[in-house]
């Protein structure tokens, strides 16, 4: 953040130093304690300037960067706004302003300012990077690539860059592209979190091989990473190593018993092994845990048909086609238990959508799924 010399704005304001108590020694005292991270007796000494001289530029924008290291995230927006009052247009507290919200995780505003500064300032690859971390967040993909494309050539070996680059790629649907600059962050950083994502994305893009290594990475480096065991499985799964997967959907529940996704996955895998009530237990805990999971729904379905029970199966189905009209697999689960039901006329209306989806497949390949919605910065 941006630190403000106090005699340059005493300058401005025409104020010159009482005799008791000194402006330019409380300001000096103040800045001492900011720099040597006293943040409270620095806001202390801020404040007491701007009880001598209100409207001071300089201690109402330091005040604000200090309450916001505090995490006095309102109180610094205050601060900032005011400073902003007196220096309209002011980059510098602009993009304090802009920090101050990104903080408070108020991606909107935050966005508002550093889009001003990035106007200003085109060139500024850390208030691109920032503006492109909002983009992301308010799930403006393709604006973060747009943004931070023009930089990659002459920052290639910026880490900070790759990492939001490279995860603005893959949400854009551009994943090989994207995955090559996330593993760059996480073989330099060694970052389990990066190496999770690599993981993630290579495996929504079936690359098995690179899906098994990156989070052979991650476990090696962090194996109470939260969601890594399940990913581990998920691997095993793809892999055809059913009790492996079950192994390791089971560490991640022995860890967070109450994870609807290893729940899916350990359910899905118990019913490849044909150990229908084991999976119907834990699918139900998971659409308890996430009633709206079409994912945990339709593999609840599947176990319903498998045990006979086709009403409950094709209700379960109904349902996720209603979610997710487009998705393939329910259709031709239904179409097969509409028959099974003697519901002719319905398993027809299903066959002809399998019919009209794959060809539209065909003809528009879906994009690689992106698993990496809510990853941490390594």
């Amino acid at each position: 953040m941006v630190c403000l010399c106090l005699q340059v704005c005493l300058a401005q304001t025409g104020h010159t130093a009482a005799a008791h108590p000194d402006p330019r020694q409380i300001f000096q005292q103040a800045l001492t304690e900011q720099q040597q991270g006293d943040l409270q007796a620095a806001a202390r000494n801020y404040e007491e300037l701007l009880r001598l001289q209100p409207h001071l530029l300089a201690a109402e924008a330091n005040l604000g960067t200090v309450l916001a290291g505090l995490g006095h995230f309102n109180a610094a927006i205050a601060h900032d706004r005011a400073a902003l009052g007196l220096a309209p247009g002011n980059t510098g507290l602009l993009l304090n302003l802009g920090l101050a919200y990104y903080k408070k995780n108020d991606f909107v505003h935050a966005s508002e300012q550093f889009h001003r500064v990035h106007e200003a300032a085109p060139g500024d690859l850390r208030v691109a990077i920032l503006l492109g971390e909002c983009e992301l967040h308010l799930n403006h993909a393709a604006e973060a690539v747009a943004l931070l494309q023009p930089f990659e050539a002459n920052h290639a070996g910026d880490l900070d860059l790759a990492w939001v680059f490279g995860r603005a790629l893959i949400r854009d649907g551009h994943a090989s592209e994207g995955v090559q600059q996330v593993v760059q962050v996480a073989r330099q950083r060694q970052s389990a979190e990066a190496w999770t994502l690599a993981a993630r994305t290579y495996l929504g893009i079936e690359d098995f091989d690179h899906a098994r290594s990156s989070v052979d990475n991650a476990l090696r480096l962090n194996p109470r990473l939260p969601g890594i065991h399940t990913l581990d499985g998920r691997i095993d799964a793809f892999e055809g190593q059913d009790d492996r997967a079950a192994e390791a959907f089971r560490q991640a529940l022995a860890a967070t018993p109450k994870d609807a996704e290893a729940l899916t996955d350990l359910g899905t895998v118990l019913y490849a092994k044909h150990q229908m009530e084991e999976a119907a237990a834990d699918l139900e805990e998971a659409l308890h845990l996430q009633p709206a999971s079409t994912l945990a729904r339709y593999e609840l379905a599947r176990v319903e048909a498998a045990q006979g029970k086709t009403a409950a199966a094709i209700q379960h189905l109904e349902e996720v086609e209603r979610a997710k009209p487009q998705w393939l697999k329910p259709h031709i689960e239904l179409a097969a238990l509409y028959f099974r039901a003697k519901r002719a006329r319905d398993g027809m209306r299903e066959r002809r959508i399998v019919d009209r989806l794959s060809a539209g497949q065909q003809a528009h390949p879906a994009p690689p799924s992106d698993f990496s919605a809510a990853v941490p910065a390594p």
